[in-house]
């Protein structure tokens, strides 16, 4: 299995360094990242279940599609690639927005503190997820998504629900 990489950077976002993926997130290292929030013609929000064997929060609800940039990768470009590895979907994407966050993992003991940055996009289409990736995929509104997340806000990944929350994809 190839080694993967994430850019380190400052509180600004500025690239400090590298490090391997595993590493940054076992020590809690700041790096750069990326969240793509989809919707389709109904205004409903694209959801995935991460896979039960990905190395931290498995099995839990978060947004489209989240991940990092390898070292000298644009990060629009990284967004756009991991979409298609993990969805099979080519979709035209807008920066919304960044973040910043830091969230422990209990049962992995891993770590991510990132630097986000927020996409957004429009897909309507068929879906053709990696399976590898991803368990589950559905639609759903932002009004039935707010109740599912205050009645089983532990079935969502953390960084999901504070993006969600902070609404700076809407």
């Amino acid at each position: 299995m190839r080694k993967e990489f994430v850019v380190l950077v400052n509180h600004n976002g500025k690239k400090i360094g590298v490090a391997e993926k595993i590493e940054a997130h076992r020590k809690g290292l700041l790096h750069r990242a990326f969240s793509i929030f989809l919707f389709n013609e109904k205004g409903e929000m694209l959801l995935q279940q991460r896979a039960k064997n990905k190395y931290h929060f498995a099995g839990l609800w978060s947004n489209a599609c989240c991940s990092h940039p390898r070292p000298g990768e644009r990060i629009l470009l990284a967004a756009k690639r991991r979409l298609k590895e993990e969805l099979g979907i080519d979709c035209s994407l807008n920066k919304a927005a960044h973040i910043l966050y830091y969230f422990y993992d209990r049962k992995s003991k891993l770590t991510e503190y990132e630097f986000d940055y927020i996409f957004t996009g429009n897909f309507t289409g068929q879906i053709d997820f990696n399976r590898r990736e991803v368990e589950k995929i559905r639609w759903i509104s932002v009004s039935k998504l707010k109740r599912e997340m205050k009645s089983a806000p532990e079935e969502f990944t953390p960084w999901f629900r504070e993006i969600f929350l902070r609404g700076v994809f809407l």
